[in-house]
């Protein structure tokens, strides 16, 4: 082989290359965190309010996960209370496998079933209301 087919391979093999990049880089699959990130940027204020209004209870929300069940536990400051509101369980890595599960309670008690298929760390961002009062606790998961 003379030295102008071996240029004529390097030549070859780098626009291969290139094309390969631009092709993995096409398929790439790019999730916001939020899709209109904008808005929630400008209701984020609210969100701060109720962290601070969370964090100003008697005593902490308990998450615990076993055997793909979620069990929050909320605090003694609403017993006897009606509890509604949503577990976003957020899985940062990939917006398919966000879970958002809405649920009402008046035990304190919430169990909430989860995928399966869903594994490593996610986000658990839970929101809730008791008597027009609103409150936030966010948390990480490893399932």
């Amino acid at each position: 082989m003379n030295w102008g087919y071996k240029i004529l391979f390097v030549y070859l093999t780098f626009v291969a290359g290139i094309l390969f990049l631009v092709y993995k880089a096409t398929n790439e699959s790019f999730d916001l965190v939020e899709t209109n990130y904008y808005e929630a940027e400008l209701k984020y204020q609210n969100r701060i309010d109720e962290h601070n209004r969370t964090g100003a209870l008697s005593e902490a929300v308990k998450v615990t996960v076993t055997d793909h069940r979620l069990q929050v536990k909320f605090p003694k400051d609403f017993e006897g209370k009606v509890i509604s509101g949503a577990a976003l369980i957020y899985y940062p890595a990939d917006a398919r496998k966000d879970v958002n599960i809405p649920f009402t309670v008046s035990d304190g008690v919430v169990v909430l079933e989860l995928p399966a298929a869903n594994r490593g760390m996610h986000e658990l961002k839970l929101s809730w209301k008791v008597e027009q009062i609103s409150y936030y606790h966010e948390e990480k998961l490893f399932l």
